[in-house]
């Protein structure tokens, strides 16, 4: 299953979160990913900041595309760390595999 070539669809409260069993099978899918509670994360070094600034305008870009946005922090002058999860249901849903699968795609 390619999940980079899915679209996030609009979630709302009230959807079922994701289940462990689930999450687990999805976030095989995307490599350097962890499972963080019911989040995902992944950090990532680049070579200087310019390099940090630049990937983060790309998520954002990718972000607003999806209409699905992480969590970024950009810290250390050259690390970013990412952070999904559903925010209207406060846990994981396919959306946050699909971002992370477009998102490792640039990285």
């Amino acid at each position: 299953m390619d999940l980079a070539k899915k679209r996030c669809v609009p979630c709302e409260g009230g959807t079922k979160p994701m289940g462990k069993t689930e999450a687990a099978k999805y976030l095989r899918l995307v490599d350097k990913w962890g499972l963080n509670g019911s989040k995902i994360t992944r950090e990532i070094k680049f070579k200087n900041f310019k390099q940090a600034l630049s990937f983060v305008d790309r998520v954002g870009a990718i972000a607003e595309s999806e209409g699905h946005h992480p969590d970024i922090y950009l810290h250390s002058w050259n690390r970013v760390r990412l952070t999904l999860y559903t925010h209207a249901i406060g846990a994981l849903s396919v959306n946050d595999f699909i971002l992370a699968a477009k998102i490792n795609n640039i990285a």
